[in-house]
């Protein structure tokens, strides 16, 4: 189902995982996935190979070229964490979503995308599904518990499309404080839609992950699959 291809920007060029769909399938309609720490792993695919089941044509950009190309980490072992971690420290936000647009524009150009383009993302991809709502043309968006996301808020009034999401209520690594600040700032857009999870904690939605809750997941993918339903 899924092949990898490559995007050219103007520093350089990265390669993405696309997963296309069975044509009677075909919504016309595209998601970016956007990686957590972890890189394109396994999650990542199935992610878009989901999506691509759907209907969707999925693709989900290596974000880390600059950095590293082609990382694939678990959650599974303190190593991979260590070296997520330092990948994560690293990383230009700013380039980032500047690779996502460039992605957003590669998969409009795929064969059967005739419609919107939206993007999911999750931990680090929350925050930057968050700024593609802020900065690029993407049709629709949702964000799985984004870190960051409370010191970027002075974006918020750029949002004219619509923003879905999911916040962990027991996130280790965004503070009571800060999900405070995030919903008390975008509970009133009429572009966004808040869902938070109680006794959920980061990365609850994580396929194989060690903090996966399967209701809490099967409930928020269930909402993400309508919010992308709904994008024309």
């Amino acid at each position: 189902m899924g092949q990898r291809i490559t995007i050219a920007v103007p520093d350089g060029k990265f390669a993405a995982y696309l997963a296309t769909p069975e044509a009677a399938n075909a919504r016309g309609t595209a998601i970016v996935v956007i990686q957590e720490i972890f890189g394109i792993n396994a999650d990542m695919r199935e992610t878009c190979d989901n999506f691509a089941r759907e209907g969707f044509v999925a693709i989900c950009p290596d974000l880390y070229w600059r950095q590293e190309p082609n990382v694939e980490l678990t959650d599974q072992t303190e190593a991979e964490w260590k070296k997520a971690l330092a990948l994560y420290g690293a990383f230009d936000v700013d380039k980032g979503v500047a690779d996502i647009d460039a992605t957003i524009t590669a998969v409009r150009q795929q064969p059967g995308v005739t419609g919107g383009v939206g993007t999911v993302g999750y931990c680090l991809g929350g925050l930057l599904a968050f700024l593609t709502a802020t900065r690029t043309g993407a049709d629709a968006a949702v964000s799985y518990y984004g870190v960051g996301i409370d010191k970027h808020l002075g974006e918020a009034p750029t949002i004219s499309k619509p923003l879905l999401m999911h916040i962990a209520e027991e996130d280790e690594f965004v503070p009571r404080e800060a999900r405070a600040t995030i919903i008390e700032t975008l509970e009133d857009s009429p572009h966004v839609e808040i869902h938070s999870y109680p006794g959920c904690q980061h990365a609850f939605a994580r396929i194989n992950g060690v903090h996966y809750v399967d209701a809490a997941a099967r409930e928020a993918n269930a909402r993400t699959l309508k919010w992308f339903q709904a994008m024309r």
